[in-house]
């Protein structure tokens, strides 16, 4: 019988796989194991895409969750930064001064601080300010959302106690001073949740936080997807049809709420993050809670949300936030587009409708271009390098380019051709 190579014979052998050599051992000592030496080359490249790699999303959906939400570029030297020190006195200071003056202003705040997701920022003000006392949350807005996030869960966690006012589809103003002054109540505050992916239509009626803010207790807002501002003075012109509706933190706050909270990663297009901004004394009590330290984030995520603030304040983040170019990109542009890679490919250029994600503006939909191809090709896309991914539906594949980079449109090409020459093969 033949011998098996050594195992680090076989390591080596493996090399071209980019793996570090003490992975390809074992790689290699696994594959000797199961008497499966010809296998080893593909095992090496199956470990090779469990890790982290760009990929290109063709799948219409912009906030992808599982891509990662909003594509973000940033670098900065390997160098000490100014974190926790104050340049003008010395001495220690505070990791949120530099970004949350600059979302303070962004947001019309007295003050704000960031944690490191946007869960994190709700239990945390939860915690700081609740803690023991009643919270009453309309029926329809107590909802669970993506990941398991649960409102009631956080609430429990946080130490506040929960108070369920209104029904599923209808909360009143009223219902909600029912629970303020009923027989031993102790409201904290108000909290009212953005519902994410969840919508109801028909027979329903909210209550608005100009309205709660005339109750009394403070009113905290989980804005969830975060819209910085209804008007998006970012963009050149007015705001996307597909935002109409969409709860933002300057009007939030102007409209009387003590406190919102958001995600950084979603129609921020920054880094995971979440971000709270309000009340100067409110926003102080949240810093000062000691599970503040626990959730706060490093420099590498406020480094890039110091550059996501400071280019909306600049009114330059529909050029420099790739979500939002992503998002505004004219639909005759990806037309065009479309057309030049199913010519190259035997593809169809077709109309589709882009989704902005991760809970963001529910139901809203973008105007897009793709390129759709008969059959089930989602496997064979994720093969290529680098990963195409894209969606099927009824027997066809569809490359949505709304959230495709004009550089990639090569990477679809290539995707594209090498399907044809396996099903040539086959």
């Amino acid at each position: 019988m033949e011998r098996p190579p050594s195992v680090d014979a076989l390591a080596r052998s493996l090399a071209g796989s980019g793996l570090p050599h003490p992975i390809l051992v074992d790689i290699a000592r696994r594959a000797i194991a199961d008497d499966a030496v010809e296998d080893a080359p593909r095992r090496a490249d199956d470990y090779r895409r469990t890790l982290l790699v760009p990929v290109v999303n063709a799948t219409g959906v912009l906030l992808h969750t599982n891509l990662g939400r909003a594509p973000l570029a940033h670098s900065q030297p390997a160098r000490a930064q100014s974190l926790e020190l104050d340049l003008a006195t010395g001495e220690r200071g505070s990791r949120q001064r530099a970004v949350g003056q600059l979302f303070a202003r962004l947001c019309g705040a007295e003050a704000a601080m960031v944690v490191n997701n946007n869960a994190a920022a709700v239990l945390l003000v939860l915690a700081a300010l609740a803690a023991g006392r009643q919270v009453p949350v309309s029926r329809g807005e107590s909802v669970e959302i993506g990941g398991g996030f649960r409102v009631p869960e956080v609430m429990e966690q946080s130490g506040a106690r929960l108070v369920d006012v209104g029904t599923t589809n209808r909360t009143r103003l009223a219902d909600y001073a029912k629970a303020l002054g009923g027989q031993g109540a102790d409201v904290a505050l108000v909290l009212k949740v953005h519902p994410s992916n969840y919508r109801l239509d028909g027979f329903v009626e909210d209550t608005s936080v100009a309205e709660l803010a005339t109750l009394g207790p403070p009113v905290v807002v989980d804005l969830g997807s975060g819209l910085v501002d209804a008007t998006c003075p970012w963009l050149s012109g007015p705001p996307p049809a597909w935002l109409a509706g969409e709860p933002a933190a300057v009007q939030t706050l102007a409209a009387g709420a003590a406190v919102v909270t958001f995600s950084g990663d979603k129609l921020l297009g920054g880094p995971q993050a979440g971000i709270i901004a309000g009340r100067a004394d409110l926003v102080d009590r949240c810093a000062r809670h000691p599970l503040a330290r626990a959730l706060r984030p490093g420099g590498l995520v406020l480094s890039a949300l110091q550059d996501i603030a400071l280019a909306y304040l600049r009114r330059d983040a529909a050029a420099t936030i790739a979500f939002w170019r992503q998002a505004t990109v004219p639909t005759d542009e990806l037309a065009v587009r479309a057309r030049a890679i199913a010519a190259g490919t035997g593809g169809e250029a077709v109309a589709t409708e882009a989704l902005p994600g991760a809970g963001s503006a529910p139901g809203a939909s973008i105007p897009s271009w793709g390129v759709a191809v008969g059959g089930d090709h989602l496997a064979g896309l994720r093969a290529h390098d680098p990963p195409v991914i894209a969606r099927a539906a009824g027997g066809t594949t569809v490359l949505d380019l709304r959230a495709v980079e004009p550089a990639d449109d090569v990477v679809l090409v290539a995707a594209l051709d090498g399907l044809r020459r396996g099903a040539a093969e086959a």
